[in-house]
């Protein structure tokens, strides 16, 4: 009877190790049938592609060049996602946080003279 105890600790151990071995087969089959999925889908897309530009090509159509800033555009309003700041809004905004306070209230009372400016002009009607 005294060995049945030591024989439950040794199964003990052993169904550990045979446990983490089986949980690593699983982890690789999953890995391995997702590799497949993606190889399988990229060939899929691949021949969809294909496919295009034979339409293109029969029908002398152009390859839209700008389809990701398309699908930007069609973003609403109030979503969270936004529109990628171009170089120039990202210089334009770094210049204006350069500025010190009087630059930038120089700059306010230029715009608003200007605007009043042809606010005026449009106000008038010269004979």
């Amino acid at each position: 009877m005294p060995t049945r105890v030591g024989a439950m600790g040794d199964d003990e151990g052993g169904d550990k190790e045979k446990d983490e071995e089986a949980e690593r087969e699983r982890l690789e089959a999953i890995a391995e049938a997702e590799e497949r999925r993606k190889e399988k889908h990229r060939k899929m897309e691949e021949e969809r592609e294909r496919m295009r530009q034979e339409i293109r090509d029969k029908y002398n159509i152009q390859k839209k060049v700008e389809e990701s800033h398309a699908a930007q555009d069609a973003l609403p309003e109030n979503s969270l996602n936004r529109k990628k700041k171009t170089p120039e809004e990202l210089a334009a905004e770094a210049e204006l946080a350069d500025q010190d306070e009087f630059t930038k209230l120089k700059n306010q009372l230029e715009s608003q003279v200007t605007e009043i400016k042809s606010q005026i002009e449009g106000k008038c009607v010269v004979q």
